[in-house]
């Protein structure tokens, strides 16, 4: 099993990747205002500076000003009447709205300590949706949304924030040596969650905020399931099931910047569903297909995602019409001392043959022009190897 410390510090470089770009971003756009020319592309940026604003607020401890900083930024990420983050076990509430409701704030924390999930609350005229906020297995506190209409999506996003509040102040308390570091950030580049794929979504959302909100909050949401899955802090193995959710909400992403060019196919075979898999070991080779094989065609193409029960195996096949490679190149491409920018597939290749034996790898069929067919095969039963939840 992966060691939690090691991937929360996964967790913490690619954040600190995408804090970075937006960094640049933000110092560019301060320095050419002009260039922020749509409105796509103010949302993007506004966006992204809140995020950052919140991150760099938790981040900098629990003391209750850098929760106060946060909050206030929480509140226009959930455009929420008030937001309040309260700790478990003291009194402090940290509110960016009306001090009246400092105590319904912390009566509705105390009620989600109890039961250890989010609720809906109805307190003294105000709606509210409470989220615990768990951190290395204890709920450290709760965020509390005041609205007043508490819908689905708005309880949906309360429940993420509190999970990415727990990330970050876990992050804040992570003292890790700067070979774990390297170590991390060698982790975050195999499993592939890219900073660039980051902003993509993010401008693709925003693309559809005043177009189409509806569409906008659907895909924040399938923003949230995709980044909550990818950052999980816990094993090494998953369910096919659990992995097909992730790839569909990177597949609406991509689908929101691709429109009609990209067209996806799933031939899933039910029985396969169960099967237990290496945690990002299909995502992965998707996110290569759409990269590497589907993004540099004009016309876009197609996507096929096939498993197959084999009797003692699961098959999983990813196979792209995309513009393919020379076979010639596969020789160094799956080599792990020779550059590449397919380290996703690379890294699958490799951490199947480690689990699996020599025999275990990828199987890659490929010509210019023709696609790509990446194939996998894993065993059914995998006693010595348990799932975490997501």
């Amino acid at each position: 099993m992966l060691d939690a410390p090691l991937l929360a510090g996964a967790a913490g470089v690619v954040v600190g990747a995408a804090l970075t770009l937006v960094l640049v971003y933000a110092r560019r756009f301060a320095l050419a205002p002009r260039d922020l020319g749509s409105d796509a592309e103010r949302a993007t940026h506004r966006t992204l500076h809140v995020a950052a604003a919140a991150a760099a607020a938790l981040r900098g401890g629990r003391d209750e000003p850098d929760a106060a900083r946060a909050a206030k930024h929480l509140r226009v990420l959930l455009a929420a009447d008030a937001v309040a983050i309260v700790e478990s076990g003291t009194d402090r509430v940290a509110l960016d709205g009306p001090d009246a409701l400092a105590g319904p704030a912390r009566r509705i924390a105390a009620r989600v300590y109890e039961s250890g999930r989010r609720q809906v609350f109805s307190e003294a005229g105000e709606a509210a949706v409470g989220a615990p906020i768990v951190v290395d297995g204890r709920v450290w506190g709760a965020v509390v949304a005041f609205a007043a209409d508490v819908r689905a999506p708005l309880v949906r996003a309360t429940g993420d924030v509190a999970d990415w509040c727990a990330a970050q102040i876990e992050l804040a308390g992570l003292d890790a040596s700067r070979a774990a570091l390297a170590e991390a950030e060698l982790r975050a580049l195999r499993a592939q969650i890219s900073p660039h794929f980051i902003y993509n979504a993010l401008t693709a959302i925003a693309s559809f905020i005043s177009t189409d909100p509806p569409r906008a909050r659907d895909l924040v949401l399938e923003f949230a399931d995709f980044t909550r899955y990818s950052f999980r802090r816990q094993g090494e193995f998953t369910t096919l099931s659990e992995e097909l959710r992730s790839i569909h909400s990177y597949l609406e992403l991509e689908r929101a910047r691709f429109g009609d060019r990209l067209t996806v196919r799933l031939r899933i075979a039910p029985e396969t569903l169960a099967t237990v898999i290496p945690f990002l070991s299909v995502q992965p080779l998707v996110e290569n297909a759409v990269r590497h094989g589907l993004e540099r065609r004009e016309r876009g193409g197609v996507l096929t995602v096939t498993s197959i029960d084999d009797g003692t195996h699961t098959e999983v096949i990813v196979d792209d019409d995309g513009v393919g490679m020379d076979p010639d190149e596969l020789a160094t491409l799956l080599d792990l001392d020779a550059p590449s920018s397919h380290v996703g597939l690379r890294n699958v290749d490799a951490r199947l043959r480690q689990l699996y034996g020599p025999g275990g790898g990828l199987v890659v069929e490929t010509n210019v022009g023709s696609g790509t067919s990446v194939r996998l095969r894993v065993p059914k039963s995998q006693p010595q190897h348990e799932t975490a939840r997501a």
